[in-house]
C-alpha cells in the first residue's frame, strides 16, 4: 500500500469518525400503534397496520401473563378482538367483494389465525376464573375467520347449494 492509499484511507476513517450517527428510531409503543390504527382512514392500510398492532398486543399480553396479571391479559385480548372487528368492518365497507379485491382480507385472515392460536395457548395457561372472557374472544375470532374465508372463497368445490325453483312464467297454464 502506497503513501497515497494510506493517506486516503486515513482521511476516510477520519471523516467517518466525525460523521454524525443517526440515532436508531425508537420502536413504536402499543399506544402509538393503537392511535395510528384508530385514526387510519384507509381500510386496507388499517388491515395491514393490524399486523404490527396485533403483534404488539400479543407482546403486552405475554408480559402480563408472565407477571400473573390475568385481568390485563383478558383486556388486551378483548381489545385485539375489537381491533380485528374494526378492520374487518372497514374492509367490508370499502371492498365488499373480497374475491375480486382480496387485499386487506388476506392480511386479516392471516393475523386472525395467529390470534386464535394465541387465545388457545392462553386458555391452557390462565386460571379458570379468567377463561370465560377469553372463550368469548376465541368464539368471536373463529366466527370472523369463518366469515372471512367464506368471503374470500365463496364458490367452494364440494359444497352443495340449495337448488332454486324457477319462477312460474306467465305463459304457463294453471289448473
Amino acid at each position: 500500500m502506497g503513501t497515497a492509499a494510506r493517506a486516503l484511507s486515513f482521511t476516510f476513517i477520519l471523516l467517518l469518525s466525525f460523521t454524525p450517527m443517526r440515532p436508531l428510531p425508537l420502536p413504536d409503543t402499543l399506544e402509538d400503534l393503537q392511535r395510528r390504527f384508530d385514526n387510519e382512514p384507509d381500510a386496507v392500510s388499517k388491515a395491514k397496520m393490524l399486523q404490527r398492532l396485533g403483534d404488539a398486543q400479543f407482546l403486552r399480553e405475554r408480559e402480563a401473563e408472565k407477571a400473573g396479571d390475568y385481568d390485563t391479559v383478558g383486556f388486551v385480548m378483548e381489545k385485539y378482538r375489537d381491533n380485528v372487528r374494526a378492520a374487518f368492518d372497514a374492509v367490508k365497507k370499502a371492498h365488499p367483494d373480497a374475491e375480486k379485491h382480496p387485499s386487506g382480507y388476506k392480511q386479516l385472515e392471516f393475523h386472525i389465525d395467529t390470534g386464535i392460536r394465541e387465545v388457545n395457548d392462553l386458555l391452557t395457561i390462565v386460571p379458570e376464573p379468567y377463561r370465560p372472557p377469553l372463550q368469548i374472544v376465541k368464539s368471536d375470532l373463529l366466527q370472523m375467520d369463518k366469515q372471512l374465508l367464506h368471503m374470500l372463497f365463496p364458490r367452494r368445490p364440494g359444497e352443495k347449494t340449495a337448488p332454486t325453483k324457477p319462477a312460474p312464467s306467465a305463459t304457463e297454464k294453471r289448473p
